[in-house]
């Protein structure tokens, strides 16, 4: 009998028996998971990051063989990953680090002021390992930097600097690593050199890299809620970081849209819940996570047209059938952006004059309403200082035209980001979920939300995995000015 089989057969025999029965079984899982009884390393994470009650259960029992205390975070994570393979969907891997989060907090309770300050340097830190250590262009964060870029996410507060210093040294001394399982110990050397082009592990591990990311893969929810649907036409007017679309990529396309969780899914067939997604229609899928739609005022040659400019800057044009229609994807798009976007990470910044955007998160949300609406409102006035700061103290004409052209793009994305955080502080202050749940005409049938676009369980049961190109760690290219301009 498998691995998996062994787990599940105990998982069901032991559900129906009560609290007590459960807990007595989840210890006994987490005991043979620790010490590899008939496991193996990469079987664990998947049998921790499950989303039900009895494996959160084994998550805490597996968590209690390792003291952290009076470790510092880096160090408890290393030990942590000394135990076996991160492996896992996007989701799986992120729940494993908030039980080892809750895991470190409980052992130093008195180092960080809470959980989630704990989970926050958590994420911080795998992505300063990609950045540093990963195959990427351009140059790498600076301490200073990343100490910049994790400013006011402390319970409102700062992390102590010393704190981050010593963290971000860690990390640039010694990159992040994982246990490996012994047949993956003896691939040959070159499979190993293939598999690590691409990033800092090898893809059987399912590595947090450039192309793999947990936190910046696209959250392909099945059970997620439909929130609004019908026939668009679509255009791509700018690929990822406003780069402009070549001229033969451009054509106008009509689909059957369906926003459904934080994902705008584009489908050639009308959408049946039956129906599993097809290659193309995963392919054109599109995360609305951080993004902004708005009334494509500068587009003339058709009517009813929205712009969408997604978190890594692609900027679509969508064809409405009336200005009704257009108004109502509008709205849906931003208010499911607004609720369900979890706050930035810090930015892969090179240098002073060179800047990147943040890295913007696709996992929903884990705070509550009244929460993200102070999230937003504390970025926006962060964004609106600064872009004021960043206006008082234009080049001088003499200097040269490349650090003119950075201060535009700089003063365009601030200026983009900051009509983005307006939008949604007053979506949130309008109703937020309630809009979501409560429109009829556009949403039917959909349960109230809580706290995740994971609504809707009859929803259709496809288990592919959506992902997108992680750019957002590039330096940002502005879509041209003006979108009536040569459109074609």
């Amino acid at each position: 009998m498998g691995s998996t089989e062994i787990l599940e057969k105990d998982t069901t025999e032991n559900l129906s028996n009560g609290t007590s029965s459960n807990s007595e079984a989840a210890k006994r899982l987490a005991k043979r998971l620790y010490q590899l009884d008939r496991f193996k390393r990469s079987d664990v994470a998947k049998h921790l990051g499950k989303n039900n009650e009895f494996s959160k259960l084994v998550a805490e029992e597996y968590l209690k063989f390792f003291d952290f205390t009076g470790m510092t975070l880096d160090q408890s994570l290393r030990y942590f990953f000394k135990a076996f393979s991160l492996v896992g969907e996007t989701q799986e891997r992120e729940r494993v680090l908030i039980h080892f989060s809750n895991r470190y907090f409980h052992c130093n309770p008195d180092t960080i002021a809470s959980q989630d300050g704990v989970h926050c340097l958590t994420c911080a830190m795998m992505l300063l390992n990609t950045d540093l250590h990963g195959h990427n262009i351009g140059k790498k964060m600076t301490c200073q930097e990343f100490i910049t870029n994790l400013q006011g996410i402390n319970e409102g507060g700062d992390f102590s600097k010393d704190l981050l210093k010593a963290l971000y040294n860690s990390i640039k001394n010694e990159k992040l690593e994982w246990a490996v399982d012994d047949e993956e110990k003896k691939k040959s050397p070159s499979e190993g050199t293939d598999e690590k082009a691409n990033g800092t592990h090898p893809k059987t591990l399912s590595r947090i890299g450039s192309t793999t990311n947990p936190f910046l893969d696209i959250p392909h929810d099945p059970n997620a809620a439909v929130y609004k649907s019908g026939f668009l036409a679509r255009k791509i007017h700018a690929d990822m970081d406003g780069k402009k679309t070549p001229r033969g990529k451009r054509g106008w396309k009509t689909f059957y849209a369906v926003l459904k969780g934080t994902v705008l899914y584009l489908q050639k067939d009308e959408y049946k819940p039956e129906k599993a997604l097809s290659e193309e229609d995963l392919k054109n899928a599109v995360s609305v996570h951080h993004a902004l739609a708005s009334k494509a005022t500068d587009y003339e040659k058709k009517p009813n047209v929205l712009k969408l400019k997604t978190a890594d800057w692609r900027v679509l044009l969508f064809q409405a059938q009336s200005p009704e229609e257009m108004q109502g994807w509008i709205n849906k798009i931003n208010c499911v952006a607004a609720v369900f976007s979890a706050p930035p990470f810090p930015a892969a910044i090179g240098s002073q004059k060179k800047f990147s955007r943040p890295l913007l998160p696709a996992t929903t949300t884990k705070l509550s309403q009244e929460e993200q609406l102070k999230s937003h409102e504390s970025k926006l006035k962060q964004i609106t200082t600064e872009l004021a700061e960043h206006r008082s103290y234009p080049p001088d004409k003499k200097v040269k035209a490349k650090e003119i052209d950075e201060y535009k793009l700089k003063d365009h994305y601030l200026e983009f980001e900051k009509t983005r955080y307006e939008t949604y502080v007053s979506i949130l202050k309008e109703g937020g979920k309630e809009f979501l749940s409560n429109n009829t005409k556009e949403a039917a049938g959909l349960k109230k939300s809580h706290s995740s676009p994971s609504l809707n369980p009859d929803s259709s049961p496809v288990t592919a995995k959506v992902k997108r190109n992680v750019s957002e760690r590039k330096d940002h290219r502005p879509e041209a000015p003006s979108i009536k301009q040569k459109v074609t």
